[in-house]
């Protein structure tokens, strides 16, 4: 009996995603491992492995179809001696389509002979022992699971020939082959009440002339989504400082200077990767920001794992520095570098992208020079890192010129009061102007 193959569940958010691409063709053996799709979701393209042997027999649900549902058939895999052009006559696309049309105009064979004198459904064989259980269940096994629920079949009918009474796929076609017992007539329908007139469907005015539509991506509508859900839910409240760059651009130019250009242990620092640096440390040292509300208590993170807002075409992705405060600069620079690029090429693991104690969004290479983020939930607070520039200041009661950045820390006011966020963002400004810490 043919086995469906369901659109995978990518990530615990994912509710539907775009069946990208086939990799197999119907016709072709699959073993299990095969990669045989790609899937998009809201964050990423990720490939599909198969999780049973067979040949693929039909495909449901063709290539770049969008907004397809989680544990919907998108195929049909067919067992080893079993005819695909039958798996393929009385295979019915997935809802909401109406079922295709059969292949032949000529009935289907009967599944085996029948007495003339004998009523459609063959007489009711001996029924079988019941089949053993454990604990109150009944031991089979998932392919025949899958098929005796296809078939209506009721397990606790079939006698298991697997160890210890385990009801397998061949339990399941003999049984299958057995005549089953008469079904009783079916009582006339009870006539349906009379249902409100349907509403009518809102109707999308036409785009203005020289509007055009872009249709939501499955990133954009995630974005939105979770987006407006934090704004509306979280009460956000804000706090800034302005801070000195220079040591810091020294320390990053004296490092890069001696950094190696080839080989294993060579790397590029970026501001950007001395910032997620000092960020872990501050957290480090109050611990109270790297935490998460919950209905329950506030839950505080022993990881400090950063994400990094990194922008990609369809919108926006924060892979995730694990252990910061543990990881040098190199390895924070490579690890970030190899993130990024992974996230605009849609190659990330949902373990690269989901969870995290805190956020950065630095914006300042586009010469944003002040801004607030929105925070990004489950997490209580995001850094939002503006651009460094030429300012005056005064040092020592005489006017200087120094470079500065404005960093403003939006935080969730159920978990973080305005005492520990300004300590965390004076800790995070110490660190910065006195970046030697930095490599203890």
């Amino acid at each position: 009996m043919a086995t469906q193959i369901l659109m995978p569940a990518l990530s615990p958010t994912m509710t539907e995603g775009t069946l990208a691409r086939w990799l197999k063709q119907e016709g072709e053996r699959i073993r299990a491992g095969d990669v045989i799709a790609e899937i998009e979701t809201d964050k990423a393209t990720m490939e599909v492995e198969a999780v049973e042997e067979g040949i693929l027999a039909r495909i449901l649900v063709p290539a770049g179809t969008p907004g397809v549902q989680v544990n919907a058939p998108i195929a049909l895999l067919a067992a080893e001696g079993e005819s695909l052009e039958e798996v393929r006559r009385a295979a019915v696309p997935p809802a909401p389509p109406p079922p295709a049309p059969a292949a032949s105009p000529a009935p289907s064979p009967p599944p085996a002979p029948v007495p003339a004198a004998a009523a459609p459904v063959a007489a009711p064989a001996p029924a079988p022992a019941p089949a053993p259980a454990q604990g109150g269940r009944i031991i089979a096994s998932p392919l025949a699971r899958r098929m005796a629920a296809q078939a209506g079949l009721d397990l606790s009918r079939i006698r298991g020939s697997g160890p210890h009474g385990r009801i397998v796929k061949a339990d399941v076609e003999a049984a299958l082959a057995r005549p089953q017992p008469a079904a009783a007539p079916p009582a006339p329908p009870p006539q349906p009440a009379a249902a409100p007139p349907p509403r009518p469907a809102p109707i999308t005015p036409p785009p203005a002339a020289g509007v055009t539509p872009v249709p939501h991506s499955s990133m954009r509508k995630v974005i939105a989504r979770r987006l407006s859900e934090a704004k509306a839910t979280i009460p956000h409240f804000y706090v800034a400082m302005d801070i000195e760059l220079d040591a810091l651009l020294d320390l990053r130019a004296r490092l890069n200077a001696r950094a190696p250009k080839e080989g294993p242990g060579a790397y590029r620092l970026s501001v950007n990767d001395l910032l997620i640096k000092a960020a872990a440390v501050a957290l480090r040292r109050v611990p109270g920001v790297a935490a998460s509300w919950s209905e329950e208590a506030i839950l505080r993170h022993d990881s400090i794992d950063i994400s990094v807002a990194v922008a990609v075409p369809d919108g926006l992705i924060t892979p995730i520095i694990r252990q910061a405060d543990r990881l040098g600069l190199a390895a924070i620079s490579n690890t970030m570098k190899d993130l990024a690029a992974r996230a605009r090429a849609g190659k990330l693991k949902p373990e690269e992208y989901q969870g995290g104690c805190f956020s950065i969004s630095n914006l300042g290479m586009y010469g944003v020079r002040d801004f607030a983020a929105i925070i990004n939930p489950p997490q209580a607070a995001i850094l939002a890192v503006g651009a460094g520039e030429q300012r005056p200041v005064v040092k020592d009661g005489q006017l200087a010129v120094a470079t500065v950045m404005t960093c403003r820390l939006s935080v969730d006011h159920r978990v973080i009061d305005g005492a520990l966020a300004a300590e965390w963002l004076g800790e995070f400004k110490r660190i910065v102007e006195e970046p030697l810490s930095l490599l203890l």
